[in-house]
């Protein structure tokens, strides 16, 4: 006999360091799951990019089981992550926050493909120049 799909819960969490404690536990626990069950799993699927923000899209069934898919850390993560930076500009058309190269760019748009909507690593990286743009980060060769 199948099981039937719930319902579906997005979080973020930071991969592997998840707690029981809130925002984390209160969502989990609305949703029907064993939050240190969840919590065991998540850390061990997720060790290797320890400390990074990662959205998590969880899957609940009727019988109380759940599974769960971890996606790529946001973009804006990535880009910053690259450049050592904390944030972006506020006002990106007056004041830029930092440089790019085209090869980070590239590097980013790799890493971010599997959760993009583009055919080809050429759009991909427009689609990740375009974000730099919106954090005032500039694009230089």
């Amino acid at each position: 006999m199948a099981k039937t799909l719930l319902k579906q819960v997005k979080v973020q969490a930071i991969a592997g360091k998840a707690t029981p404690a809130p925002p984390l536990g209160p969502v989990l626990g609305q949703a029907g799951i064993n939050i240190g069950e969840f919590v065991n799993q998540f850390n061990e699927q997720t060790r290797e990019n320890m400390g990074d923000l990662v959205p998590v899209i969880i899957s609940v069934y009727d019988d109380r089981s759940f599974d769960f898919i971890v996606k790529v850390s946001p973009m804006s993560r990535l880009i910053l992550k690259k450049i050592g930076l904390q944030k972006g500009s506020g006002k990106n058309l007056v004041s830029k926050a930092g440089k790019i190269t085209k090869a980070q760019v590239k590097e980013v748009a790799e890493q971010k493909m599997p959760d993009l909507n583009a055919a080809s690593i050429e759009a991909a990286m427009k689609i990740v120049e375009g974000s730099c743009f919106s954090m005032g980060i500039e694009v230089v060769d």
